[in-house]
């Protein structure tokens, strides 16, 4: 069974699986979706816990011990896998399956592992946490939704903010989704109940997004160029190197110049290594405003920037990457 992390606190108040697997790239999402099931078992009687982090060199017979065993004094016990790595090896990955393939009433065992790429998802460890239980699925909160997700923190407190104040508190913390539930928790402590202004949001939240070239690329196809340039700024201004903001830049343009021409999407999307999911679906949702001619001479402008950042070429990467998102804002059908 697979859930959404915003699905779990309505799974948890109706029952409760054996095995939980905790699967995603979002930090405090995970966390707090770990939480959520450690709560949920606490008060179902899983009093005793253990917790393992494998790493180099694990010895794997400790967790079949421990998922075996009860202690004489607790009656049932919430067992912690931590898998930073993603991967649990193969005496893992054996060991995983056995306990999952006879799950023990009394234990319930707790999974956590980053992002996995398909092939992994596929594997037989993968499927046994699945069949067995319920994998928890965490996505980061993309542009587009983050003032909606700030709206309902803030009304956790018992605050509001007009559409505008949102927005902004969007631009302050994006990327930046832990940093973004501080400044909400900030707001609770030193404003009022009721509806925030600008002026008090302004001058209680610091500027902590974090940028990276996938939001830049999501913001220009959104046509979002203000953003866009924002994001481009910022970037150059953390010290990114342009080579790879011109990697994604290109991989979208690519990919966006088969779909033009009657490409089916995911072979391009191998093609050209963009497995940014958000990522996608921007460029499938964009698809039809950029003509084939327009992204022709895109993507000759995104080869001279090539030759700029190899010192080759003329022009300065950084403004080229602002005039690209000129051309592409200007030439399109929106």
């Amino acid at each position: 069974m697979q859930l959404r992390a915003e699905q779990l606190h309505g799974h948890l108040a109706k029952s409760l699986a054996p095995v939980y697997a905790v699967h995603g790239d979002e930090p405090l999402l995970a966390l707090e979706a770990a939480d959520a099931v450690r709560a949920a078992a606490r008060r179902q009687g899983f009093s005793e816990r253990a917790v393992f982090e494998p790493g180099r060199g694990f010895d794997w017979s400790e967790f079949t011990h421990a998922a075996a065993s009860l202690s004489l004094f607790a009656e049932k016990k919430l067992l912690e896998l931590r898998l930073a790595a993603g991967k649990p090896g193969l005496q893992g990955a054996v060991a995983i399956a056995a306990y999952c393939g006879r799950p023990s009433a009394d234990i319930m065992l707790l999974v956590s592992v980053p992002r996995l790429d398909r092939s992994t998802q596929n594997s037989a460890w993968f499927r046994a946490l699945a069949e067995a239980g319920v994998i928890i699925d965490v996505y980061p909160v993309d542009r587009p939704r983050l003032p909606a997700w700030i709206a309902e923190r803030l009304a956790r407190s018992r605050q509001s903010a007009p559409r505008e104040v949102l927005e902004f508190l969007a631009d302050r913390v994006e990327g930046n989704l832990l940093a973004a539930h501080q400044e909400v928790q900030k707001l609770a402590l030193l404003a009022p109940e009721g509806e925030l202004s600008l002026q008090t949001v302004n001058e209680a939240v610091a500027s902590v997004a974090r940028y990276d070239p996938y939001v830049a690329a999501e913001a220009l196809l959104a046509d979002g160029l203000a953003r866009y340039v924002r994001v481009i700024e910022g970037l150059r201004a953390e010290g990114e190197q342009p080579t790879f903001v011109l990697f994604v830049l290109s991989s979208v343009l690519f990919v966006l110049h088969g779909l033009a021409r009657g490409e089916r999407a995911d072979p391009l999307f191998v093609q050209h290594r963009l497995f940014n999911k958000p990522l996608q679906r921007a460029v499938q949702a964009a698809a039809r405003r950029y003509p084939v001619p327009l992204l022709a001479s895109a993507i000759a402008q995104a080869a001279a920037i090539d030759r700029a950042i190899k010192g080759v070429g003329s022009g300065a990467p950084w403004e080229e990457f602002i005039a690209l998102g000129l051309k592409l804002a200007h030439g399109s059908k929106a």
